[in-house]
């Protein structure tokens, strides 16, 4: 929550920051990018190291660096200090996120997991959505440093809350030892993947800079895959990498995230560029989206226990779909209830995709490996929405028939963003072949019973069953089902 709060709070502060900092476009652009990066870098990284000493050790250090971080940047005298301390937050927040999940089915057993998960997509919503108005009154009244001050006390909050609750300790079945080439690959493989896509709307697809970008994860890909396939003990399970379950549900957040992500850059340029609204408009015409975010992931746990994961998430996809297509069809001369309405629908897709997908993946981390499988989600929820941008800029040229006024922000026009709308609607579309490989069989909370299970041969290792939908049990630990 303290993460996604953190981001959309930032976009509210940046103007002002560039302003007191005196920095240039290019610096205040990498006080997100850095970030970004950190994160998606070192996510599956954090939760293997979750995996060895403790997530909830993790988490407490996690969020306790979080906070410095954060009260660092609120004193830094110059641009270069924020960029620092920004990618330094940006390693400790990737410690957090997997620690979360982890720590969700550790404490909870099988039957209840799900309802954990509804909840903390719920917070997740509700922190996103306060975010630009929690920031727009922190910077009109104390400046930007504010912004980053109000972590602080969150995160000695949330320390305190995890030296004060106690969960069962995991089973720890994976390799003693990190293979530090391994997890040097898969950092520098991750981070020049979403260095390449953040740069995309700048430097477009075909420019040097981004072809060589894309040679470079390809090339860092093959040697992290080469050593995977000869290492006793892979940083990343076969159980894991066999499980259609978890591989499924983490391509459906891809590229649902990337639909989601892309369009609303897509439509709040239109919405502030073309129509002319102010951001506060144009923020409350986006709102039912995380309104229907927070009260559609109990309605989407309620879904995915009556109808099971494959029907929960076809049903979410569609409706993701639908609505990126509708929002398509508006203009300057559609009304706002139109507006909201579409975006509603937009949220409350995305809600019952998150928690089908999140539910499955968590559910079906096999012993000793929840920590890796919550960073790969975490992962593909962090690259999504840089895809998903990537492709909207490169569909919507952002520039009017006219030149604009020199400092006037270029316009988007209808024709340009229903044809990025689309093609982002197509992006979206892919997911429904994975969500049909999902489990189909209701009753269940995600994957969980699915997609592992013990084999009967050798106690304690996992195997990964064929068939998403096959009866086969993963049993899990006994301090799981306490």
């Amino acid at each position: 929550m303290i993460v996604a709060l953190d981001g959309t709070v930032l976009l509210v502060a940046q103007p002002d920051l560039q302003r007191d900092l005196r920095a240039s476009v290019t610096q205040v652009q990498w006080t997100s990018t850095g970030y970004l990066l950190a994160v998606a870098a070192f996510l599956v990284i954090a939760g293997r190291l979750g995996d060895k000493y403790g997530h909830r050790r993790l988490l407490f250090v996690g969020v306790l660096g979080f906070g410095a971080a954060s009260a660092g940047i609120a004193v830094a005298p110059g641009a270069g200090w924020v960029i620092t301390l920004r990618i330094a937050q940006g390693l400790f927040g990737a410690l957090l996120q997997p620690a979360t999940l982890a720590l969700l089915r550790l404490a909870y057993p099988p039957d209840r997991l799900g309802a954990a998960v509804a909840l903390r997509t719920s917070a997740i919503g509700v922190a996103a959505g306060s975010g630009p108005l929690l920031g727009g009154v922190l910077v009109e009244h104390l400046g930007w440093r504010a912004v980053f001050l109000v972590n602080v006390p969150v995160a000695l909050t949330i320390a305190a809350l995890t030296l004060a609750v106690r969960v069962p300790l995991p089973q720890r079945s994976g390799p003693r030892k990190i293979d530090l080439v391994t997890a040097a690959l898969l950092a520098a493989a991750l981070a020049a993947l979403v260095h390449t896509l953040a740069g995309v709307p700048e430097r477009g697809w075909t420019a040097a800079q981004t072809l060589l970008g894309f040679v470079l994860t390809a090339g860092l890909a093959a040697g992290l895959v080469a050593r995977e396939r000869r290492a006793a003990q892979p940083f990343v399970p076969p159980a894991v990498a066999r499980s259609v379950p978890v591989v499924a549900s983490m391509a459906m957040l891809l590229v649902t995230s990337g639909g989601l992500f892309g369009s609303l850059f897509v439509t709040t340029f239109f919405l502030q560029n073309d129509l002319g609204l102010a951001p506060l408009a144009s923020a409350l015409r986006v709102l039912p989206l995380t309104g229907l975010m927070v009260l559609g992931a109990p309605a989407a746990h309620a879904v995915l226990r009556r109808y099971g994961a494959r029907r929960a998430a076809i049903a979410g996809q569609v409706l993701v779909v639908l609505a990126i297509v509708g929002l398509s069809r508006l203009g300057p001369a559609s009304p706002w209830p139109a507006w909201s309405a579409t975006f509603a629908a937009l949220g409350a897709g995305f809600a019952v995709v998150m928690v089908t997908a999140t539910g499955t993946v968590v559910g079906d981390a096999p012993p000793g490996y929840a920590g890796v499988v919550g960073g790969l989600k975490q992962t593909a929820m962090n690259v999504g929405p840089t895809l998903g941008i990537a492709v909207a800029a490169g569909m919507m040229p952002l520039e009017s028939s006219s030149a604009p006024p020199p400092g006037a922000a270029p316009a988007v026009s209808g024709p340009a963003m229903g044809s990025a709308l689309l093609v982002l609607a197509a992006l979206a579309a892919l997911g429904l072949m994975p969500a049909w490989r999902l489990p189909s069989r209701p009753g269940g909370d995600g994957g969980r019973r699915h997609g592992m299970r013990q084999d009967p041969a050798r106690p304690g290792r996992t195997a990964s069953s064929s068939d998403g939908g096959s009866d086969a049990c993963f049993k899990a630990p006994a301090e799981h089902r306490k």
